[in-house]
């Protein structure tokens, strides 16, 4: 997965950070406040469809396919 990840471009990589930082964070947070895990991974889940929209509006269909090609 690191070989995978080093190929991603930088703005991938800082969103995909981002998105593991906060949303380790976040998880951790509701399970201390005591919410059940099902409502705390559907929470999880809704932040991190936010995430993947982001980096798919930052990477063209174009400039994807041409970075993975390689």
């Amino acid at each position: 997965m690191q070989r995978r990840a080093e190929k991603a471009l930088d703005a991938v990589q800082d969103i995909a950070w981002k998105a593991q930082t906060r949303l380790c964070g976040r998880y951790r947070l509701l399970e201390a406040r005591g919410k059940l895990k099902v409502q705390a991974c559907t929470a999880i889940a809704r932040e991190l469809a936010g995430f993947i929209w982001a980096i798919g509006q930052t990477v063209s269909p174009a400039t994807a396919s041409a970075e993975y090609s390689q």
